[in-house]
C-alpha cells in the first residue's frame, strides 16, 4: 500500500484527501512535479487509491514524489492511521489540501460517472447557468444525503485538519504550515438568507466552532421539515452550498487561532471544473481547477492567512 520514500533534503510534505481522481488527482500530479514536495495522495478505497499513484508513476513520478495512504474522512481511526504514517515516516505535515467532498445528491436520471469524459456533446452551446439547470433537473436532494454531506464535508475536513495540526505545527522549522481547504462560490455568505446566521458567520473575531455546529444543526432541522427556503437556506444544491460556507468559516477560525507565521489557512476556489460531482457538466478541466488550488498551496512564506481565493486572486468571503 505504502512505497519506500528516500529522504530527500529539505523536501516539503503534501497531504491530498480525496486525491485518487478529479481535482484532487490534478492537485497531487502538480505539487508532486513540484519537485521539492512528497505528496502523500489518500483515498477512501484503497484500491483506488493505489491505482491512482501508479497513474502519476506512469506519468514519471516517483516513490520520492509521492505515495498513497488511506483515508476515510469520516472514521477516527482512518485519521489516526494517516497521523501514525506521517509522523514516523516524515516527523511533520508542510501542507494539507483539505478536498475530500461530497455532493450531498441522488442522481434520478440515468447516469454514469465513467461518462464524465466523454459527456461533452450534452454540453455543447450550454452556457454555465444553463449546465447549472440541467444539473437541477439531474438530481434530487434527500435528507440522508445532506446529512451524509454535513458529515463528511464539513466534519470529516474539521477532524483531519485538527489531527493533523501538531504535525503542520511541527513544520515551522523549516517552511510554515499551509491548510487550504477547497471551496467555491456555493460558499459565499450571500447565499444565506438569514440574516442573523450570515452576520454570525461572518464576525469572525467572535464566531466559534459551536455556533457553526448550531447552524448546521439547525440547517438539518429545517431541511427535515421541508422548510429550507423560508428560514434563509439555498435551494439548489443545499447541503453542498451550506457545507461550504461552514467549511470556509471553519477555515477562519483556525487562521485566527493560530495568526503567527507557523501556519497559513485559506480557501481556494478551482471554479466550476469537469469532474464525477458536477457530472461532466463543467467548463474547466480538472487541470486548470486544481491549478488554482495548488497556487494558493505553494503561496510564499508569510502569505495572507483567512482568505479566500479564487481564479488565484483574493476575494471576500461574502
Amino acid at each position: 500500500m505504502e512505497g519506500a520514500i528516500s529522504s530527500r533534503p529539505n523536501t516539503r510534505v503534501a497531504v491530498v484527501t480525496g486525491g485518487n481522481k478529479g481535482i484532487g488527482f490534478e492537485v497531487c500530479r502538480q505539487l508532486a512535479s513540484d519537485g521539492e514536495v512528497t505528496v502523500v495522495l489518500t483515498a477512501r478505497d484503497e484500491t483506488r487509491g493505489t491505482e491512482a499513484v501508479e497513474k502519476l508513476r506512469a506519468l514519471g513520478l516517483t516513490d520520492d514524489d509521492v505515495v498513497f495512504h488511506q483515508l476515510d474522512i469520516t472514521d477516527e481511526s482512518s485519521i489516526a492511521s494517516l497521523g501514525d504514517f506521517l509522523k514516523t515516516r516524515f516527523g511533520k505535515l508542510d501542507i494539507l489540501v483539505n478536498n475530500a467532498a461530497i455532493a450531498g445528491l441522488r442522481i434520478q436520471k440515468c447516469y454514469y460517472p465513467q461518462d464524465v469524459d466523454t459527456n461533452e456533446e450534452k454540453f455543447a452551446g450550454m452556457d454555465t447557468k444553463q449546465r447549472l439547470e440541467w444539473m437541477i433537473k439531474t438530481v434530487r436532494e434527500p435528507i440522508d444525503a445532506a446529512k451524509k454531506a454535513v458529515e463528511t464535508n464539513y466534519y470529516g475536513t474539521k477532524h483531519v485538519t485538527q489531527a493533523l495540526l501538531p504535525l503542520l505545527l511541527q513544520s515551522s522549522s523549516s517552511s510554515q504550515g499551509k491548510i487550504v481547504c477547497v471551496s467555491s462560490d456555493y460558499g459565499l455568505l450571500k447565499l444565506i438568507g438569514d440574516e442573523e446566521v450570515r452576520r454570525d458567520l461572518d464576525d469572525i473575531d467572535n464566531l466559534t466552532e459551536e455556533r457553526v455546529d448550531e447552524v448546521l444543526h439547525k440547517f438539518l432541522s429545517d431541511f427535515e421539515a421541508g422548510a429550507l427556503e423560508g428560514r434563509g437556506w439555498p435551494a439548489g444544491f443545499s447541503a453542498s452550498k451550506v457545507t461550504l460556507v461552514a467549511t470556509n468559516a471553519f477555515a477562519r477560525i483556525m487562521a485566527r487561532r493560530h495568526p503567527t507565521l507557523a501556519l497559513r489557512v485559506n480557501c481556494a476556489d478551482p471554479g466550476y471544473v469537469k469532474t464525477d460531482m458536477t457530472m461532466g457538466s463543467g467548463v474547466l478541466t480538472p487541470e486548470e481547477g486544481a491549478c488554482s488550488v495548488v497556487g494558493v498551496a505553494l503561496l510564499p512564506d508569510g502569505g495572507p492567512t483567512g482568505k479566500y481565493f479564487t481564479k488565484g486572486r483574493e476575494a471576500s468571503f461574502v
